[in-house]
C-alpha cells in the first residue's frame, strides 16, 4: 500500500461545498488535498440560485466579479394556481445590500471556485475516493482508493466531509441522519421556452384540486445565457415513477435524495406538463440534460467529532426551496475554514472548533424546517412581513447572537450585534482616492479578524489601537486594524492616524451601525460581528473575545 505526504487537511467531496473549504483554507495558507470520486464536473444545473450572502462572501475573496459576469439576475417569482396569477413576488432588497439575488448553474459556479482554488496553487484530485478513515489524538488516518484502483493510506491534521447525502465520512463518525422523504418524485430539465413572460422571473405554477390539495406542478427558473432558458421541474409522470418502473436506487443508508442517473425524461415528457400548467403557450426546445429526483430532509445530530466534520448535504438535506442549500453549504465551510486555519496555525486553540457545531447546527435545523414548510405550504403562506422574508431567503439574518464566540451585547438592542451579519455600507473616503468605498472594498482580500475602530476624534482611535496592540502590533493582536472617522470629525487622516483610517462621508456606517460615541467592532473572516464595545474599554473586550475565541493574548 502506497503512502503519501500528509497535509493539514483533506476534503472529500469537490462540489461547491468542499471547492469553497478548500479555497478559504488555502486563502488562508492552510494545505490542503481536496478529492473527488468523478472524473469530471458534472453538467447538472442543480443549485441554481446564488443568495445575496453568498454573492458578500465571494466578494470577500475576490470572486463576486466573476460571479456576477456569468449570472443572471432574479428579479422575482410569479405565482399561478389553476391558470390564474395569485401572486407577485419582488425580490427586493433594502438598498444597502451590495448584491441582488443570482441565478447560476452549479456547473457554473463549480467552474469558477475551481479556477479560482487552481490560481492559489491547489487542484481537485479526481478520480479519488474515502475508503475509510481513523482519527487520533495527533490527526486522521485516511484511505483512499485512487484513480488506478490502488489505495493509499495518508495521515492528515483534519478531514471535512463535503461528499453529500450518502456521505462516507458521516457514517464513518457514527452521525444519526434523522429526517424523512417527501413522498413526490419530480422529473427536472434544462430547456428553453419561447414565452413572452418577463425576464428575471421565476414560474410557480400548480393545480389545486377541490380537496385543496396540490395534484400537478411546475416550477421554472431563469438561467444565464440566451433568451428563455430555464431550470424547470415538475412531477413526473407514472411511465417515468421510480415506485413503477423500479428504476430507482436508494443509498445504503436508506437516503433517497438528488438525482436518479438511471431515469432521464424526454422532451415530450416536460412539454406535456407545460402544455398543461403553462400561464402562457410555450414551446420548449434544446433541451441539455434531464432526470428525475427525490426530495429527503435530514440533519445530524451533530457537525463533527474530534479532528473530523462535516459540511453542506453531508450534514442537511432539505428540499431546494428559495435555493438554501448550496448557500447554506458555502457558510457552513466558510464558518469552519477560518477556525481550522487559526488552529492549523496555532493562532488559536482547539476549542474553537468546537463552536462549528454550535454555530451551524441551529442554522441548519432552520433551514431544513423552514424549506420544507415552503415545498408543502408554499413561500407565500410565510407570516413574516415582506421585508423580514427578503432578507431572510437571502440568507441576510444568519446570526449566531448569544452562540460562544458572540461577545457580550453593547449599544441598542436592535443594532448590529455580536453574532449578526456585518452590513455593507457606502461612502466612505480615504486620503488618496477621489471616489467613494464600500466597506466591503475595505474588508477585502483580509483573512484575519478586523477591528473597526469608529469616533469623531483621531485621539480616540489612536489610544484604542494602541490598546489592542498592548505595544505588541497587530500580529500579536490577532487583528488588522482600522479606523472609521465620523463624518464630522477631525479634518485631516493623513500623518495623524496610526492605522489606516477611512472618513464615513456619508453617513452610511454611523446609520447602520449605530454606535453610541467611540465603538469598536471585531468582524470575523467570515464577515459576521465578533465583538462590539466602548473604545474606553477595548484592551478589556478583546481579551474577552480571545478568550471566547481561544486565541492566546
Amino acid at each position: 500500500m502506497a503512502h503519501t505526504h500528509t497535509t493539514d487537511v483533506l476534503i472529500a467531496g469537490a462540489g461547491p461545498v468542499g471547492l469553497s473549504a478548500a479555497a478559504e483554507l488555502r486563502r488562508h495558507g492552510v494545505r490542503c488535498r481536496l478529492v473527488d470520486r468523478l472524473p469530471e464536473r458534472l453538467p447538472y444545473a442543480k443549485a441554481v440560485g446564488v443568495q445575496p450572502r453568498t454573492l458578500e462572501i465571494w466578494d470577500r475573496m475576490g470572486l463576486a466579479r466573476a460571479a456576477m459576469e456569468n449570472a443572471a439576475p432574479m428579479r422575482g417569482q410569479l405565482i399561478y394556481a389553476n391558470g390564474q396569477e395569485r401572486a407577485r413576488i419582488e425580490l427586493e432588497l433594502p438598498p444597502e445590500v451590495p448584491y441582488g439575488f443570482a441565478a447560476l448553474p452549479q456547473y457554473e459556479t463549480e467552474r469558477l471556485l475551481e479556477e479560482y482554488l487552481a490560481g492559489l496553487g491547489t487542484v481537485i484530485e479526481r478520480r479519488t475516493e474515502l475508503v475509510s478513515f481513523a482519527q487520533d489524538p495527533d490527526g486522521v488516518t485516511v484511505r483512499l482508493r485512487t484513480a488506478s484502483g490502488a489505495e493509499e493510506e495518508s495521515h492528515v491534521g483534519y478531514l471535512i466531509g463535503c461528499d453529500g447525502a450518502h456521505s462516507t465520512v458521516r457514517k464513518g463518525l457514527g452521525l444519526t441522519f434523522e429526517g424523512g422523504a417527501l413522498p413526490e418524485e419530480y422529473m427536472l430539465g434544462d430547456v428553453e421556452a419561447d414565452w413572452d413572460l418577463p425576464h428575471g422571473y421565476g414560474i410557480r405554477s400548480l393545480h389545486v384540486a377541490d380537496d385543496g390539495s396540490t395534484d400537478d406542478l411546475l416550477v421554472c427558473i431563469p438561467l444565464p445565457g440566451r433568451g428563455g432558458r430555464y431550470r424547470m421541474s415538475m412531477l413526473v409522470p407514472p411511465e417515468l415513477s421510480t415506485r413503477t418502473t423500479g428504476r430507482g436506487r436508494a443509498g445504503d443508508d436508506g437516503v433517497v435524495h438528488g438525482l436518479e442517473g438511471q431515469v432521464a425524461p424526454e422532451l415530450h415528457h416536460l412539454q406535456a406538463v407545460v402544455d398543461r400548467l403553462a400561464p402562457r403557450p410555450a414551446r420548449l426546445s434544446r433541451l441539455r440534460w434531464s432526470s428525475v429526483f427525490r426530495i429527503s430532509h435530514r440533519i445530524v445530530d451533530r457537525y463533527g467529532e474530534g479532528r473530523v466534520f462535516v459540511a453542506g448535504d453531508a450534514a442537511h438535506i432539505h428540499p431546494p426551496t428559495g435555493a438554501q442549500g448550496m448557500n447554506t453549504g458555502i457558510q457552513d465551510a466558510c464558518n469552519l475554514a477560518w477556525k481550522l486555519a487559526l488552529v492549523v496555525r496555532g493562532t488559536a486553540g482547539p476549542a474553537l472548533l468546537t463552536s462549528y457545531d454550535a454555530e451551524r447546527r441551529p442554522v441548519g435545523e432552520e433551514v431544513v424546517g423552514r424549506t420544507v414548510r415552503h415545498a408543502t405550504q408554499g413561500i407565500e403562506t410565510d407570516p413574516d412581513d415582506p421585508r423580514t422574508l427578503m432578507l431572510r431567503e437571502a440568507q441576510l439574518l444568519v446570526g449566531y447572537r448569544g452562540g460562544p464566540l458572540a461577545h457580550a451585547p453593547y449599544g441598542p438592542a436592535d443594532a448590529p450585534q455580536p453574532g449578526d451579519r456585518s452590513p455593507d455600507c457606502g461612502g466612505l473616503t480615504g486620503t488618496l482616492a477621489t471616489y467613494p468605498l464600500r466597506l466591503l472594498d475595505v474588508l477585502r482580500g483580509r483573512t484575519e479578524h478586523v477591528l473597526l475602530l469608529y469616533a469623531d476624534d483621531i485621539a480616540d482611535v489612536n489610544a484604542a489601537a494602541a490598546a489592542a496592540t498592548d505595544g505588541g502590533g497587530p500580529a500579536r493582536a490577532g487583528l488588522e486594524t482600522i479606523a472609521v472617522l465620523a463624518r464630522g470629525g477631525a479634518p485631516d487622516l493623513a500623518g495623524t492616524l496610526t492605522v489606516p483610517g477611512y472618513r464615513d462621508a456619508a453617513g452610511e456606517f454611523a446609520r447602520l451601525y449605530r454606535p453610541e460615541g467611540p465603538t469598536g467592532f471585531v468582524v470575523r473572516p467570515d464577515g459576521q460581528l465578533g465583538a462590539r464595545f466602548s473604545l474606553a474599554d477595548t484592551a478589556a473586550a478583546l481579551a474577552d473575545y480571545r478568550t471566547a475565541t481561544s486565541m492566546p493574548g
